[in-house]
């Protein structure tokens, strides 16, 4: 398996990470167990990881953590919108 194949295998896999999770907050609309300063965080590093890819011109690390920052921010949206 060559590096790219790879890169982009691990980025598919890190960039739907979160979506079972933000299924789940969707459909139940809970948001208890939910750290919004691990999201944050999250949200921080992947966005970094985009800006990296950005200066690597390399478009699997850019579209992959770029989707994930989408999933993250919108389960952060979701954690204050839905927060008791």
């Amino acid at each position: 398996m060559d590096a790219n194949t790879l890169g982009i295998i691990a980025g598919i896999l890190t960039s739907v990470a979160m979506l079972p999770q933000l299924i789940k907050v969707l459909k139940e609309k809970n948001v208890e167990d939910i750290s919004w300063l691990m999201s944050a965080i999250l949200i921080t590093g992947l966005s970094l990881w985009v800006w990296f890819g950005i200066l690597k011109e390399e478009w699997s690390i850019i579209l992959s953590n770029g989707f994930a920052v989408l999933v993250n921010l919108v389960l952060l949206v979701c954690l204050f919108k839905f927060k008791k």
